[in-house]
């Protein structure tokens, strides 16, 4: 063979492999998806390395479910309610019965001050899961927030039925009652809450804020001191003699819960 055809050969052969050589280069670059072991290392993160990790993971593989959820719920604590929202709504994209994704969706609009927006999110996400109690402890506190009290209550009550005593339930009813100016109903609410196993931080904080109210406020203090670092509870018990302060009728739950 002469060396023209040689070298023409040869051309021929590299032109060939060269498509299979970048996808293989390609393959070799991409970047891979997560272990489960360092997923779940994240899951303990601070909301901003959460939302870096899972931003990270959809970019992998923009149709897993599991990332765009943690993702959606990273970015909700970071504040960032329109991107959790957009974030949860791109897996109902691919997976429209998710119901993880319906419930972000409602949480995002709720702490966005505008529920309105996610409730038939949660709505979908009560008649897909009928026997999950978090679709309709949410859709209470949707409802409460859109000035549909009667819908908020029958909800909470459904709730209840699915977990009785459920502290996060009771919570919300609570709050709720306190927005309307019974603070001394609330109280017993809330001390079945945080009675309960799987009570918060959260919830004790908002026992020491109806015990303030009411005019128990040695034992609101108490509470506050015990959980909270001194400065921080000092600023609580500032925000709640403001608060006593306020007449009844101008409490609302966007005032109690923005605290």
């Amino acid at each position: 063979m002469s060396r023209k055809l040689t070298f023409a050969a040869t051309a021929l052969l590299l032109a060939s492999a060269a498509p299979a050589l970048a996808q293989q280069t390609a393959a070799s670059t991409a970047p891979a998806a997560a272990t489960a072991e360092q997923r779940a290392a994240y899951d303990r993160a601070d909301p901003l390395a959460r939302s870096v990790f899972w931003g990270r993971e959809v970019e992998v593989n923009p149709n897993d479910p599991v990332a765009g959820v943690r993702l959606a719920q990273a970015l909700r604590e970071l504040g960032r309610h329109d991107r959790a929202a957009e974030a949860a709504q791109a897996v109902l994209m691919t997976q429209p019965g998710n119901v993880e994704a319906m419930l972000e969706i409602g949480r995002a609009h709720i702490a966005r001050g505008q529920a309105f927006y996610g409730v038939a999110a949660l709505e979908q996400a009560r008649d897909t899961a009928p026997n999950d109690w978090r679709p309709l402890s949410l859709l209470g506190v949707a409802y409460q927030q859109v000035r549909r009290p009667a819908d908020a209550q029958a909800a909470w009550a459904a709730a209840l039925r699915l977990s009785p005593d459920n502290p996060t339930v009771l919570s919300n009813m609570a709050m709720a009652m306190v927005a309307g100016g019974d603070s001394a109903g609330a109280e017993p609410l809330l001390r079945r809450a945080v009675a309960q196993p799987g009570a918060s931080l959260q919830m004790r904080q908002n026992l020491a804020l109806v015990l303030g109210l009411n005019g128990n406020r040695a034992e609101a203090e108490q509470i506050l001191r015990r959980d909270l670092p001194p400065e921080q509870a000092d600023r609580n018990l500032n925000w709640l003699n403001n608060e006593s302060a306020r007449p009844t009728r101008d409490r609302t739950w966007e005032s109690l819960s923005g605290r």
